[in-house]
């Protein structure tokens, strides 16, 4: 995936542009941390754009968040569950994709609530009020 300093997220179907939208899974999310954390465990140097996901974020833990709400920016996003590695991340590098099963190593999806063009450097936090 190319990266981009910003994108669109539009509510109840997901990225602008992105071919795969609406359902439950309208956003992935990845943990930088978390990704490096993959990487040094595996003894791998991808980027976290090979784990293809929408969004990279830093300082944000996504293990067992489903039902939370992830503001970033303007959007608001609900997590909606884990992001599952698939045969790829094997391919990418020997022994990612087992070491994505722990602890929500490939990050989590999630539902666009409320809309907005988010950007790189944006606010990121938790909505201390989970309803929707």
């Amino acid at each position: 995936m190319d990266s981009q300093q910003s994108a669109e997220l539009l509510a109840g179907t997901g990225l602008k542009g992105n071919a795969d939208r609406g359902g439950r899974r309208q956003v992935t999310l990845v943990s930088l941390e978390r990704w490096q954390e993959l990487m040094d465990q595996v003894g791998g140097n991808l980027g976290p754009n090979a784990r293809r996901a929408n969004l990279v974020l830093s300082d944000v833990d996504l293990e067992n968040t489903r039902g939370r709400v992830l503001c970033i920016g303007p959007s608001r996003l609900l997590i909606a569950g884990e992001t599952r590695p698939c045969e790829q991340m094997e391919q990418a590098a020997p022994g990612l994709q087992r070491a994505m099963r722990e602890r929500w190593g490939g990050g989590a999806y999630a539902e666009v609530v409320t809309a907005g063009t988010v950007a790189v450097g944006d606010n990121v936090s938790w909505d201390p009020d989970t309803s929707v």
